[in-house]
């Protein structure tokens, strides 16, 4: 229980109650991540869901997609942005993690968080009623995904990322998986579809991340963690809308 209130605490803005999270205990949270990113995701098709009895579709998407915000405070959405102008504007490795510590937003940056949030919100859109399930095992497999990355490289910097990550461990990741794998479930229990295509979809898109990650810095980081999240549930999102 421990570990998975550090998981909320770490994933998200929830004001929870008891004493702060130690460190170890962050190392084991990341076992829970695709269960947050599963409430998250839940949480931002309701707020879409119950805004549409009230605004147009495309209002209350706006809508959900500022409720997720404030509950995620932007996390991976931040880290998505740090990576792309890192890995945009650096033509060395330190200098693409001199460019990611950097508070200021750049222009790779901008332009990748508008074209992720845009692409959010004409999700939910498109989505509807169903925006509830595949939200949440979108955000499920995204942070599922992170995962992947910490398993396959190595942490290259001081911070976050090297407190989550536990070196040649893979018990964080068949725990997680195990995890993803019930979640799936319950996925088919509601009737969902393309559930494999999704996973597969993710998987695909964290692994290249991760060879784009090892091919320019030699391993990961916390802001490149954050991308590793946006990007997988970005494709398991395209793979339910597809037609």
């Amino acid at each position: 229980m421990r570990t998975l209130l550090a998981a909320l605490r770490f994933l998200t803005r929830l004001p929870l109650p008891g004493r702060p999270t130690e460190v170890h205990e962050i190392q084991g949270a990341v076992v829970w991540f695709p269960l947050v990113g599963a409430g998250v995701g839940a949480f931002t098709g309701w707020i879409h869901v119950l805004g549409c009895r009230l605004w147009p579709p495309t209002v209350a998407a706006a809508l959900a997609v500022a409720a997720g915000l404030l509950l995620t405070g932007g996390f991976h959405e931040d880290g998505l942005t740090d990576a792309v102008d890192g890995l945009g504007g650096g033509f060395t490795k330190e200098k693409v993690l001199t460019i990611m510590k950097d508070s200021r937003i750049g222009a790779y940056g901008s332009m990748a968080l508008v074209c992720a949030l845009l692409l959010r919100w004409s999700l939910l859109v498109a989505l509807g009623n169903r925006a509830v399930p595949v939200f949440a095992l979108a955000m499920a497999l995204g942070r599922w995904s992170i995962l992947h990355v910490l398993t396959l490289l190595s942490p290259i910097a001081e911070g976050l990322a090297k407190e989550v990550h536990r070196r040649g461990s893979f018990g964080p990741w068949l725990g997680g998986t195990a995890l993803m794998l019930v979640l799936a479930g319950g996925g088919y229990a509601l009737s969902l579809p393309r559930i494999p295509l999704a996973i597969l979809a993710a998987t695909a898109a964290s692994l290249l991340w991760a060879w784009r990650l090892k091919v320019r810095l030699g391993g990961h980081c916390g802001d490149a963690l954050g991308a590793t999240a946006m990007l997988a549930e970005a494709a398991a999102l395209l793979v339910w809308v597809a037609r």
